[in-house]
């Protein structure tokens, strides 16, 4: 199977296999071209989903399937996330197109999705090759990441059919609380900061405002871009958490994930973009309101709530990790990085003027 320079494929993981040809026979009649000869790798970026490469002879798709060992109920959700794929390109080109949702487990030990194979380029740790020539290229693709979530954000979800995938009246009040759960399930030991943060978060739930379709985890990692323009997204990925709610608590996971020149370095170490030739989180909140007509002035809860969040994702990996449900040694060292998210949670917060 060729494999070209920008696919992050690798061989699938011992711990994360399944029975291929067993997948095979279920697909065959089910998708088109699969009844060629099947190879399956891994893409090895991802902390959450798994997620694999499906080479019938050339014709590419991509399968999704939750982390191994349990997962909080409405997260990981194959079926919202095909729910929301199999009509969201129709009106959001960059969605990815979903071709099939498989609910029987005994397949290949999950429910799981199969969607089209997306070609482009990620931006992680570091400046992509094809684009450390390229004049201006951190600012061009931050605007291209805010304006993509801008025009997400403008959908009209009901004529895609979706207008019952959430509720968003009380949507912020149900993520503060939904979260801290989560976080009780999850937590390796008392953490009073995140207490903090909670209870911060509660004393100054915004009211609710006008819904949209929420992606629930957009950031840099999570969009694919042109290779040969970093102003033009391809492709936005993870949607199993999609819902409708509050548009701008896709910007406070935005923000959350950010990383500037001078944040701590605890946190520019686990930052996923470059540390250099990128905009300020100020700047792309502005470019954000501009764009799309919504206030800025609670802004700061929402930054507060999306390091809250991640703190939590954090732990519940963490947590996966602890119990051997995951054997990737990238996990070991995240422990260690929950109090300093909830830390500069209660930082942001005490910012707010």
């Amino acid at each position: 199977m060729g494999i070209d320079e920008y696919d992050e494929t690798m061989e699938v993981r011992p711990d994360e296999r399944f029975d291929s040809e067993k997948l095979h026979k279920y697909l065959k009649g089910r998708l088109k071209g699969a009844e060629k000869p099947l190879a399956v790798r891994q893409f090895g970026g991802g902390a959450a989903n798994l997620t694999y490469l499906l080479d019938f002879q050339g014709r590419h798709y991509v399968l999704r399937r939750p982390p191994l060992g349990p997962v909080a109920p409405s997260s990981h959700d194959m079926a919202r996330e095909y729910k929301v794929l199999s009509v969201l390109y129709r009106a959001f080109p960059p969605a990815p197109r979903a071709f099939l949702l498989c609910r029987d487990e005994s397949v290949i030990g999950a429910p799981f999705l199969i969607m089209e194979r997306c070609r482009g380029v990620v931006v992680r740790r570091r400046m992509p090759r094809v684009f450390r020539d390229v004049s201006g290229a951190g600012l061009r693709i931050s605007e291209a990441l805010i304006d993509t979530l801008v025009d997400f954000h403008s959908v009209d979800y009901r004529a895609l059919g979706l207008q019952d995938l959430g509720r968003p009246d009380g949507f912020i009040e149900r993520q503060v609380e939904g979260w801290w759960e989560r976080w009780q399930n999850a937590q390796d030991q008392e953490r009073p900061e995140m207490e903090s943060a909670y209870g911060w978060l509660s004393g100054n739930l915004p009211e609710d405002a006008s819904a949209s379709l929420v992606h629930n985890d957009y950031k840099l990692d999570n969009v694919m871009l042109a290779d040969d323009d970093p102003s033009r997204v391809v492709a936005v990925l993870d949607w199993d958490m999609c819902t409708l709610g509050d548009p701008l608590s896709d910007l406070g996971a935005l923000l959350a994930y950010w990383s500037e020149p001078d944040d701590p370095p605890a946190l520019k170490a686990m930052a996923m973009m470059p540390g250099q030739g990128f905009p300020s989180r100020r700047e792309l909140v502005k470019r954000y309101c501009d764009r799309s007509g919504r206030s800025r002035s609670q802004v700061t809860f929402y930054h507060v709530l999306g390091l809250f969040r991640v703190a939590v994702i954090v732990a519940q990996i963490y947590f996966r990790y602890q119990r051997g449900q995951t054997r990737d040694e990238r996990f070991a060292a995240l422990g260690a990085l929950i109090p300093l998210l909830a830390r500069r949670a209660l930082e942001v917060a005490g910012s707010e003027a």
